[in-house]
């Protein structure tokens, strides 16, 4: 079977395990990468055998189908249009862009001229996630009527080499981790109806203890502590938090509450993790084996299934529509927060097909 042609763009250190993908799913080829600093990028391509590119030479590449999208966020509206303008598919690390504006032309460009859009986090397709899925559609719960998601932690200044951009406009820890907990949410109970939200700057200045900025001030300019609720279309409603402010906790990830029982969610940022069930007449949790692969650190899995679905035709489960309503939820909260209101959704997403079960490694249909 032919496999579609990745090209990367951005050779961080986030690259190195979609190389790994690259040699591990049967539907992908990484060909080529590019990146700003152009010896970065060869340095990189000589790692793991494949060409390095200056980035108009990479666009004008007749062998890249798909545009693996890695640069920061400010970036992913400005190199995923660059990607689809060459006739490429584009699929984006998260967040699908920084502003909506952005991601619907970039939607719009995609239809228009027959191409794909896909976006992480692909975690929600992991062993842990899709077992969540498996369970709760099973009926395991019964109806659900309310979930609990928290991001906590006390910040990355503390051990992250280059913390001032979380502290920007477009960043944060609604916009760094909130699409693994919405988009967990969203893949297990369905489109978010309206949602109302609360944020606030709790340390105008966070002070910089890593190397190699160890002293330096980051003046923050997004909130960095941010609760919602969110109001699903099918009737449940979660409590969502996240923040860089709190120093120490013992809350969850994410717990889904049905009529008949409850679910305790692994953490979204992974693959696998312990599923908890607890079953009406019940005297304690039980753990529940996972019944799917792709258990361990499976980063693009999402990327492999958008190529899988390019050569079948069917649709990608890490598709515009999840991501854009991902997107659109995070902004949403922000305006309830600003605004004082209730904010109802424009965008809409339904549910992507679970994950056949069985499948052999590296593979995403049967």
């Amino acid at each position: 079977m032919d496999k579609v042609k990745v090209g990367i763009v951005g050779c961080g250190n986030i690259s190195g395990i979609y190389f790994k993908a690259g040699q591990r799913f049967a539907d992908i080829e990484i060909v080529a990468c590019t990146d700003l600093d152009l010896e970065r990028a060869k340095a990189v391509a000589e790692t793991h055998g494949v060409r390095a590119l200056e980035m108009e030479a990479f666009f004008a590449d007749p062998e890249i189908q798909i545009v693996l999208n890695l640069t920061i966020p400010a970036a992913h509206g400005e190199v995923a249009l660059r990607a689809l303008r060459a006739g490429k598919s584009v699929y984006n690390e998260k967040p699908l862009a920084q502003r909506r504006r952005e991601a619907r032309e970039m939607i719009g460009l995609a239809r228009e001229k027959g191409l794909r859009v896909g976006c992480a986090p692909d975690t929600f397709l992991g062993g842990g996630l899709q077992t969540c899925r498996k369970l709760i559609d099973s009926g395991a719960i019964g109806q659900p009527v309310g979930a609990t998601a928290f991001m906590l932690s006390r910040g990355v200044e503390t051990w992250h080499p280059n913390p001032e951009f979380f502290y920007k406009k477009g960043a944060g820890p609604l916009f760094d981790m909130g699409p693994y907990y919405i988009t967990a949410l969203t893949s297990l109970l369905g489109p978010v109806k309206q949602l109302s939200g609360s944020a606030r700057i709790s340390f105008p200045q966070r002070e910089v203890t890593s190397q190699p900025h160890a002293g330096a001030i980051i003046e923050v300019e997004t909130p960095t502590h941010v609760s919602a609720l969110l109001e699903f279309e099918t009737g449940p409603t979660a409590t969502l938090v996240t923040s860089f402010d709190v120093m120490k906790h013992r809350l969850p990830w994410i717990e889904i509450y049905g009529a008949d029982g409850s679910l305790v969610l692994p953490d979204p940022n992974t693959f696998g993790g312990s599923v908890l069930l607890y079953k009406r007449g019940w005297e304690n949790w039980g753990e529940t084996p996972l019944e799917f692969g792709y258990s361990d650190n499976s980063r693009g899995l999402g990327l492999a299934d958008m190529a899988a679905a390019i050569r079948t035709g069917r649709d990608h489960r890490c598709n515009e529509r999840l991501s854009y309503h991902v997107l659109d939820v995070m902004h949403s909260i922000l305006d309830s927060a600003e605004s004082g209101r209730r904010v109802e959704l424009a965008s809409h997403m339904t549910r992507p097909e679970p994950l056949p079960e069985g499948l052999p490694d590296g593979r995403v249909d049967l």
